[in-house]
């Protein structure tokens, strides 16, 4: 299925009011719990690019990472997590080299912040969302496409008592955005109540393909890559700010990561992002 995301990248999203970081930012503390459970680099892996990525990133980035290391780039230490959750720990000092975030909110965060090389930052890739059930539940005539969400979509009909699987709604992007499209339609107030929130859209994929949750509001490319859920129904471009995924390094991290970068902006990563479903930016 594909997603017309061609108006994509001719807007612009609201910035979050940036916390400056203080005078030790550029202390990277190595004893900084990071998410998912990954340690600190240990002693002689100075080679090794430490790059932050949004959840959402997962299959495409592996893939793109193994064809990296198989020509013989660095090596590679992949953290996936939450994109505010993911730019809050470079605040406060985690050794990351690159930063890939889903919106470019947390990214400007950071920018303001001095903690990012500006002139390093690209727009990466877009994505659309997308609503989700369980593979098993009824599904509609066959062939048809999945409808498109309006104001007059029956969510309540649809969730019964069920639960609706988001991202944290005011601080992970695919929260955000699902929020900001369910308010949009006017659907927000009804879906409120049935919400459960998770800590990335991974884990709010996860809720849905094990059944926990009758429902969920993900990226197109998180469903695509789940074969326990299927797409119900798509949400409207207008109906969220446009979803963007810009790269850029750290400042102040390995030298290395910016040939990480050139290849992530190449014709090879950039073929891999349109095959795993995001739009990629001419």
């Amino acid at each position: 299925m594909r997603f017309d995301l061609s108006r994509l990248f001719g807007f612009s999203a609201p910035r979050p009011t940036p916390r400056r970081a203080g005078p030790g930012r550029l202390l990277r503390r190595l004893a900084l719990c990071l998410p998912l459970g990954l340690a600190p680099p240990a002693a002689g892996a100075a080679d090794q690019i430490t790059v932050f990525a949004a959840a959402s990133l997962k299959n495409a980035l592996d893939a793109i990472a193994g064809d990296w290391q198989a020509q013989g780039g660095a090596g590679l230490r992949l953290t996936y997590a939450g994109s505010s959750q993911l730019a809050k720990q470079i605040e406060a000092g985690a050794p990351a080299d690159m930063f890939l975030s889903a919106s470019i909110d947390w990214m400007d965060y950071l920018d303001e912040a001095g903690l990012i090389d500006r002139a390093s930052r690209h727009d990466l890739a877009g994505n659309a969302l997308v609503l989700i059930v369980p593979a098993q539940a009824p599904a509609p005539e066959a062939g048809r496409p999945p409808p498109e969400v309006g104001p007059g979509y029956d969510l309540a009909g649809r969730l019964g008592d069920g639960k609706l699987a988001m991202a944290l709604v005011d601080a992970v992007p695919a929260g955000v955005y699902g929020k900001q499209a369910l308010s949009s339609l006017g659907l927000w107030e009804i879906a409120a109540p049935h919400v459960a929130q998770a800590d990335n859209v991974r884990a709010a994929l996860a809720l849905v393909a094990s059944g926990e949750a009758a429902m969920g509001v993900v990226y197109a490319t998180d469903a695509a890559a789940e074969p326990r859920v299927r797409v119900l129904a798509t949400f409207p471009e207008s109906s969220h700010d446009p979803i963007r995924y810009p790269v850029a390094l750290v400042d102040g991290g390995d030298p290395a990561a910016a040939d990480f970068l050139d290849y992530l902006l190449s014709g090879p990563a950039r073929e891999e992002l349109r095959a795993q479903g995001f739009a990629v930016p001419d």
